[in-house]
Parts: structure tokens; C-alpha cells; sequence
């Protein structure tokens, strides 16, 4: 508490210097909210119970940094590029270790492919789980702001692809959406050292598809579930929603609309806390063909009758 008290005073009084002259650049080339998301922040509780800066519980016990998520191994094949937060020199790196290995073989290599970057004053930031083969810089290295360093992959102990960003002072853990310790529960924190600090959210839906039954759930994190077309033919008709931080209670709403109105429309109640999850609701088909044209499907979860996400898809049927 006394480190904190000490950061807050540099950050309040001296601060405006210190808040100005580190401050973090987002770290990927992708949009929050449409193809990444924030699936975990910094644990905030010194004891057993795990709570992020907002008195949610969207972290781990002793998670140490932000996992910055793709929605599917399919997006990280494709290549995401991980980029400097702030201008540095490169401490260190690793390379060479399979994505999504088996964590009995990740052992004291937790953190995976990545790299550390010295960034001076005692500052330094880690970048985890980098794809396999795509570290492209070197030790000694200076970099600045926005510099590539590698893409998102999933390798050391990661169970989905995403970036485990975390950050150091003089060795101490650093939350850099609350580096002075200031948030309450009922009020945001009073500094960031973001550039732009990416705004909270307790949890979201990472994706909305289709298919023609109950897709497997691999399929729908390896990314290869979704059917955009149909035939007219298919057995049933399925809507899923793909869902990230949900809490016992939550619902997902999820409705299909074809060419002549509803299809089926459900609300499906979360029966306890999910880092991921996956729900999906449809009809079987009981005429002859399923009417040809656009179907469009919506899911959305509700937290306590507040809507936290809504995500909508597109269907054809030929």
C-alpha cells in the first residue's frame, strides 16, 4: 500500500510529467469490440478472491497483466500484429514454443513466445503467448511506440489465442487502467496511462453464428462453425452466441428472423460463471424446404435486466 500511496502521489503531483512521458499506445492491430476484446484484466485483490479494477470479477486470482483476446484460432492464423506500447529497448525474447501445446509441457515457460521491453525509469512491459515463429525483433533492439514486434498467438500456458500484456515498475505489478489505485466500485479510476484508455466492459459476446444443428464447440473457437448460406434443405436452422465473462443469472436472448418474421426466439440463463461459453437455440424443419432468402440472427446478454452486448448476424438460405 505504502508503493501505491508513493505512485499515486508522482501520479497527482509530479504526475502530470510522469502520466505524460510513459503512456501506453494499444498494443494490436485490431478494433475492440469487433475482432478483439479485452477477456481478462489485473487482479486487484491481495487475497484469495480475484477482482479487476471495476469490482468485476472478468480476471483470475493473481493474474498479473490484461489479456487482449482474438475470437478464434482461425483470426490468429490469419496474423494479428502485436506493436510496442511505448518506446523501448528489448530486454529479452523467446521464440520457438507450439501453439496450444499442452500445459504440462509449458512448465516454467508459462508466459510462452514473447518478449520484455525496457522502457527506462524502471518501467518495463511483458508481451505473452506470441505466435510461434513470428518474434521479429532482437535483444538490444530499440523500438518505438507502434513498432511490430510479432503477432497474437497461443502459445506457453494459454488456452485461446490473445496477447498477455503486463506491466512493471521497479519490478511491482502495475495496473495501467488504475496505476494510482483510485477506483471504487461506484467511480472510475482518476488516471490511466493509456493514450487512450479502451473503455470497461464486464464481459461481451465474442461472436454470433449459423449452422444447420448443434455446432461443436471447437468448430466455434477454432472459427470454422459459422454457415453464412444454407440450403433450403438443411435439417434444422441454429442460431449461436459466442459469449466471454458471464456470470451465473446472465441471459442470452437469441432470436432468428427469416423472410416472413420470427423463427425462434430464447432466453437462455447462464447457470454459473463462464470465462467462455457457448449457447445456441433452433428448429428443425417440418415442411418440405425452409423458405429461401435473408434469415438475421441476434444475440444479446442481459446482466441483471441491463444489456451488456448485442451482436447481430446474417444468414442465407438457398
Amino acid at each position: 500500500m505504502i508503493r501505491r500511496a508513493l505512485l499515486a502521489l508522482l501520479l497527482s503531483s509530479a504526475g502530470p510529467a510522469l502520466a505524460e512521458d510513459f503512456q501506453l499506445g494499444f498494443p494490436l492491430d485490431c478494433t475492440l469490440g469487433q475482432d478483439c476484446y479485452i477477456q481478462q484484466y489485473m487482479d486487484r485483490d491481495p487475497g484469495p478472491e480475484a477482482s479487476d479494477y471495476r469490482c468485476f470479477g472478468l480476471t483470475y486470482d493473481s493474474h498479473k497483466g490484461t489479456d487482449f483476446a482474438l475470437p478464434s484460432t482461425a483470426a490468429m492464423r490469419a496474423g494479428v500484429t502485436v506493436r510496442a506500447a511505448a518506446d523501448g529497448v528489448v530486454k529479452g525474447t523467446r521464440d520457438g514454443m507450439t501453439d496450444g501445446a499442452p500445459l504440462a509441457e509449458v512448465s516454467g515457460r508459462e508466459c510462452g513466445n514473447g518478449l520484455v521491453l525496457d522502457h527506462g525509469g524502471g518501467w518495463e512491459s511483458q508481451y505473452c503467448h506470441m505466435k510461434l515463429g513470428s518474434v521479429q525483433v532482437i535483444q538490444g533492439q530499440r523500438v518505438a511506440t507502434g513498432d511490430a514486434l510479432g503477432q497474437v498467438g497461443q502459445s506457453g500456458q494459454a488456452e485461446f489465442p490473445h496477447l498477455h500484456l503486463s506491466l512493471r515498475h521497479n519490478g511491482e505489478p502495475i495496473d495501467p487502467f488504475d496505476p494510482a489505485d483510485t477506483a471504487t466500485c461506484d467511480a472510475a479510476p482518476k488516471t490511466s496511462l493509456w493514450q487512450d484508455t479502451p473503455p470497461y466492459r464486464p464481459g461481451g459476446l465474442i461472436s454470433v453464428g449459423f449452422s444447420e444443428g448443434i455446432p461443436a464447440y471447437s468448430d466455434i473457437k477454432g472459427g470454422t462453425a459459422n454457415r453464412q448460406t444454407l440450403p433450403a434443405t438443411a435439417p434444422a436452422l441454429v442460431v449461436y452466441g459466442y459469449s466471454y465473462g458471464t456470470r451465473k443469472g446472465d441471459i442470452l436472448r437469441l432470436s432468428l428472423q427469416g423472410p416472413r418474421g420470427e423463427v425462434i426466439a430464447q432466453d437462455v440463463v447462464m447457470d454459473r460463471p463462464q470465462a467462455q461459453a457457448f449457447r445456441a437455440v433452433g428448429k428443425k424443419r417440418r415442411a418440405r424446404l425452409w423458405r429461401t432468402g435473408e434469415y438475421e440472427g441476434t444475440v444479446t446478454l442481459l446482466r441483471d435486466g441491463a444489456v451488456i452486448d448485442t451482436r447481430r448476424g446474417s444468414l442465407t438460405v438457398r
